[in-house]
């Protein structure tokens, strides 16, 4: 027999009739948030790229192409160091998209050739899935990914890793660099190809491809000698740059800048680093330093090569003011300070 429930009028409702009407408006509010849901989902726009991205630089003297890791959605790109090296406006640019970014460069190292880029007004990016380089092994199959010959379109080489652990020494108009744990694989680079992926057979970055067998300004490998720095590796120095910790071997920020062009290091039998020219109204003219002048010390660290003087300056931040120790052309021991100017990546 159906139960009933008295009414406000002393009627006799049915209990079963106010449970189905209780149901109802139930099924009603879950309907109404599975649809609203249902509605965000479809207009939630899909992330823009493919993870990879080009990387075009002004430089003072022409211009450079490279290639670049999207590792963050709003723009976060790691690449080579020397890509963006002298670099006065850095490009980056979502290949097979309208989207293009000026670039602010987090920091980098010189010794780890690795940089951290900042994609301004970036966001929705598609980043790149990160895999690891500790487990590479000997004949594994690899693929790399870049922008070759500074097209501005990714093309993409498969090879083998040939071997693990590779120490080389690279170099272009700036100087050498010793580079050591690297992968070497036989995906043929080529010039642009810097700073992309090396991925593995599950599509995961184990490496970012650096130098072929000739140094920074490679011809191309043919399917010969190409070295990626491991993606482990790499991703010490980005987090580093990311957390504001600079070192002896990682800069954050902005590059200071002395105003001087160096002669090479065998100028001075590794006695300092000898001024080949100053330029006119930068800090190393203000501060009275003139060329045939030898550094010996930034702020008393000692001075020997133009490497240390880089790397004594890359501790600095512009604006910052420095004692300058050095030799003129009488021979006689002299020291100015100086107030550091604001310049390019080195």
């Amino acid at each position: 027999m159906e139960e009933t429930v008295p009414t406000r009028d002393g009627a006799r409702s049915p209990r079963s009739f106010r449970a189905r009407v209780v149901a109802l408006v139930l099924a009603i509010v879950v309907l109404t948030g599975l649809g609203a849901s249902l509605g965000w989902a479809k207009t939630r726009p899909a992330p823009v790229g493919t993870g990879v991205v080009v990387i075009e630089t002004a430089l003072t003297d022409g211009k450079g192409a490279g290639t670049g890791m999207v590792l963050t959605s709003s723009g976060e790109v790691l690449t080579n160091n020397h890509v963006i090296r002298g670099g006065n406006t850095i490009r980056i640019v979502l290949p097979g998209t309208a989207r293009s970014y000026s670039a602010k460069v987090l920091g980098y190292s010189v010794t780890k050739d690795v940089a951290l880029l900042k994609a301004n007004g970036a966001s929705n990016l598609k980043t790149v899935s990160l895999g690891n380089s500790s487990t590479v092994q000997v004949g594994q199959s690899v693929t790399a990914t870049g922008n070759a010959g500074g097209t501005g379109s990714l093309t993409s080489s498969s090879g083998n890793v040939t071997a693990l652990a590779q120490a080389i020494t690279v170099g272009d108009e700036s100087g050498n660099q010793r580079l050591t744990g690297l992968i070497r694989a036989s995906s043929a680079l080529q010039p642009g190809d810097s700073g992309g992926p090396l991925f593995n057979a599950a599509r995961k970055v184990v490496g970012m491809n650096t130098a072929a067998s000739v140094g920074y300004a490679f011809r191309g490998t043919r399917g010969g000698n190409g070295y990626a720095i491991p993606i482990n590796a790499a991703i010490v120095v980005a987090k580093q740059i990311r957390a504001g910790k600079g070192s002896v071997t990682v800069h954050v920020g902005p590059t200071p800048f002395l105003g001087i062009s160096v002669a090479s290091d065998g100028a001075t039998g590794g006695s300092g680093a000898l001024i080949a020219g100053v330029l006119p109204g930068g800090a190393a003219a203000g501060a009275g330093l003139t060329a045939g002048d030898v550094i010996t010390a930034i702020d008393g660290r000692a001075v020997t090569s133009s490497s240390t003087l880089r790397s004594a300056l890359l501790l600095q931040k512009p604006g910052a003011r420095v004692s300058v120790t050095y030799v003129d052309g009488t021979g006689a021991t002299a020291s100015t300070t100086v107030t550091l100017g604001s310049g390019p990546p080195q």
